[in-house]
């Protein structure tokens, strides 16, 4: 795994400071193990002082150098602690004359501790090293007699050595401790950062193969149930939507192209038709026209939904608003269905509330909401079926609107996407998907909501909800509850 991205990052942020941490950590014990050890052996310095030196050697008044030695020498014999501590005896001249390990010292010896005691308070200590390279720590005691005379010195000697390879010790420990724990680290971590990192990269070259126009790609190896995995889970999800998305897209590119092609080809074929015929066929020459105004005029509606669906897309559907009463722009678009629906042998069943129902809204956009659902509604129903309008106010503040047929329904697995753009439950029947979606778009602009109940092979209910104005009063009582309307298919 390359050194680079979030395991650069990683290794940065986290684990530099787990060496940061690990190495103070280490630092300190190692420290505070040594000021332990060397303090103790201080106190074990300490632990003789100059009285008690003085009350030791109990010497008289006697000044000579021969009575000083002599106590030396019962000093060294009869001291305890010759395991722990070397003992010297140290003339008023400064020369060492009697040791506790039985060997003459001979020459000059360095002793900063007696030099300093002597010219001090009458002790001192001392840490260095002795002229065979041992580490010591020395502490000097001067002894004076009683009449102030300086009768010589003691001096006691701690070899550091054990406890400076001690300290060793426990710093290779510590320190292979320590590595330890870093290699653990960087496994676990580059074991965690790989499970992340080659995910990712995975998502990466999914993603680049999606956007290259692969719609089939998908991630699906993937074995852990976490962020990355949900990550995982929404591209595919994405790609999903996006092959859907295409498909609907072409499917829509196919069948505007399809529906555009009928009537151009109409008013082309007619157009040929009566540049051959000339003058000489008044009622042929009135049919093609009527056909060409008829093709031009449906050419014109599917412009202009292209360009409503154009503007629902972008947000630039903008609404004329002004006082409108809505069902009686119902009323006007059923009268305009009412020829259609008997064309075609359907019966139109029109029953409403004989009320107005006064809302803010564009009057326009309202009556192409009712259109479009009446157009499906007959272009899915066959001769002999039935349309039925209802509407109904259930309450002062709204008014619902339900456009019933007994056409070929929805089957249960399209009804929740007849509302999306491009959609078509069944690409047998005209049309380009995309006028419920535009409807809807309408209603809610006007706050209110489309939905669309079926049965496969029954029939579709679209009910639409609008808010209306309250009354200012109860209306008046009216001879019956509503107005009904029937256009009865042809006998």
């Amino acid at each position: 795994m390359k050194f680079v991205g979030i395991t650069q990052r990683w290794f940065f942020n986290v684990a530099s400071i787990v060496i940061l941490i690990l190495v103070s950590v280490s630092l300190a014990l190692i420290f505070s193990l040594k000021n332990y050890y060397y303090g103790v052996a201080e106190m074990t310095l300490d632990s003789y002082s100059a009285d008690e030196i003085a009350s030791t050697f109990n010497l008289s008044v006697d000044s000579n150098s021969g009575g000083f030695e002599s106590a030396g020498r019962n000093f060294i014999e009869s001291f305890p602690e010759k395991d722990k501590m070397a003992v010297w005896i140290i003339d008023s001249t400064g020369k060492v004359i009697l040791s506790s390990s039985g060997f003459e010292i001979k020459g000059e010896v360095i002793m900063p501790d007696y030099v300093a005691a002597r010219d001090g308070n009458g002790s001192s200590k001392w840490t260095g090293r002795l002229p065979s390279g041992e580490k010591i720590m020395a502490a000097t005691c001067i002894y004076n007699y009683p009449s102030g005379v300086n009768g010589g010195a003691v001096r006691f000697m701690v070899s550091l050595e054990a406890i400076d390879d001690q300290l060793v010790r426990i710093s290779v420990i510590v320190t292979l401790a320590f590595l330890g724990m870093f290699s653990l680290l960087m496994f676990s971590g580059i074991l965690f950062i790989r499970s992340i990192v080659n995910p990712v990269k995975d998502i990466g070259e999914t993603a680049k193969r999606i956007a290259g126009g692969d719609l089939e790609a998908r991630i699906d190896h993937y074995p852990y149930n976490d962020e990355v995995g949900e990550l995982c889970t929404t591209i595919n999800d994405m790609a999903t939507k996006l092959a859907a998305s295409d498909r609907l897209k072409n499917d829509f590119i196919s069948t505007i192209s399809h529906e555009l092609r009928t009537p151009l080809t109409a008013i082309k074929g007619w157009g040929e038709t009566l540049l051959q015929i000339g003058d000489t066929d008044p009622a042929m020459t009135q049919r093609g026209m009527g056909v060409i105004i008829s093709e031009a005029s449906r050419l014109n509606d599917m412009v202009e939904e292209l360009l409503d669906f154009s503007r629902m897309s972008s947000g630039r559907m903008k609404l004329n608003i002004e006082k409108i009463d809505i069902l009686a722009e119902l009323d006007e678009v059923v009268f305009v269905f009412k020829e259609r629906a008997m064309r075609e042998g359907i019966e139109l069943v029109y029953n409403v509330p004989h009320v107005p129902a006064p809302a803010n809204g564009d009057a326009s956009r309202i009556k192409q909401v009712f259109i479009n659902i009446l157009d499906n509604a007959l272009k899915y129903t066959e001769h002999g079926g039935r349309i039925i309008v209802f509407a109904e106010i259930p309450n002062p503040a709204s008014l619902v609107i339900s456009i019933s047929d007994t056409g070929a329904g929805i089957p249960p697995e399209d009804l929740p996407h007849v509302k999306e753009k491009f959609y078509k439950a069944n690409t047998t029947v005209r049309g380009s998907g995309i006028g419920l979606a535009v409807a809807d778009e309408i209603v809610k602009l006007h706050n209110g909501e489309i939905d669309v109940d079926s049965i496969y092979g029954e029939g579709t209910t679209v009910r639409i909800t609008v808010p209306i104005e309250p009354p200012d009063r109860e209306p008046a009582d009216k001879e019956g509850e509503g107005k009904s309307d029937e256009t009865t298919k042809e006998e």
